[in-house]
């Protein structure tokens, strides 16, 4: 397992200062430990936060040991994630919008992975956090292109249910020994995994981005024609108008 820990270094008077954090240091060593083979990269951000990639085979026993012998047994969130660059872009604009602005064509970003690397398209993603220790890990696991799948945590969290069902639905991950997995947020007969970076908004690309606007100029005030007495002189006119038709009212009475 390869470690590594970004460190801060200041130089003043010759004098080095290296932040260092061995509370998370020793919980990369424990995770390594315990895993073995199994524990693939770490990463540690001193100060804040520790990153644990390990072997699929492994995800269940980091996320046991993690909950059991390390106290971090509370459970942030399941997820996974797709590294894929998008190759619709950001689908900011629609393209309707493209034959009067034109498109700009952009290479494809590189694919990267986040803390602790990672080799393939799609990642399993684990937080927990001990509320005793104030302190969490975030446990990371590759999912090969040709076999996307990992095994259930429901026996270590009971509260992964529905985070695991939102992954299946929306990434199309196959949660092996799940015992329910059924959408949660699209309707029956829906096609395809919508967070998949392939997967395309086809109400971006016909109707623009509701934030994406032509900003126009407000329109100048309407000068007065030549014939029109201006704003004040209407006012004068009425005010005028008004006081005669008192004074000839108390005349008459």
């Amino acid at each position: 397992m390869s470690t590594d820990t970004t460190e801060h270094t200041e130089t003043n008077d010759e004098v080095e200062i290296v932040e260092t954090d061995t509370v998370r240091e020793a919980l990369a060593t424990a995770f390594a430990d315990h895993l073995g083979d199994g524990c693939i990269e770490s990463h540690i951000t001193p100060g804040s936060d520790l990153w644990i990639r390990v072997d699929r085979s492994s995800w269940v026993d980091a996320a046991r040991f993690a909950s059991g012998p390390l106290g971090m047994s509370w459970l942030d969130f399941v997820s996974a994630i797709d590294w894929m660059p998008s190759p619709f872009g950001r689908e900011m604009e629609a393209e309707q919008d493209w034959v009067v602005h034109g498109r700009d064509e952009r290479q494809p970003a590189e694919q990267v992975t986040g803390y602790a690397g990672g080799d393939t398209r799609f990642q399993m993603l684990l937080r927990v956090y001990s509320i005793d220790e104030h302190i969490g890990v975030t446990i990371k696991a590759d999912l090969p292109d040709d076999d996307l799948s990992i095994d259930t945590l429901l026996p270590v969290f009971a509260g992964a249910n529905w985070h695991e069902r939102e992954i299946w639905e929306m990434f199309g991950i196959t949660l092996t020994g799940h015992p329910d997995l059924r959408a949660l947020y699209l309707p029956s007969g829906f096609e395809g995994n919508p967070m998949r970076k392939d997967y395309p908004l086809v109400a971006r690309r016909v109707k623009p981005w509701p934030g994406i606007v032509d900003v126009e100029a407000m329109p100048a005030a309407d000068e007065p024609a030549a014939d029109e007495p201006a704003a004040d002189d209407t006012t004068d006119a009425d005010d005028t108008t008004d006081a005669d038709d008192t004074t000839d009212a108390g005349a008459s009475a």
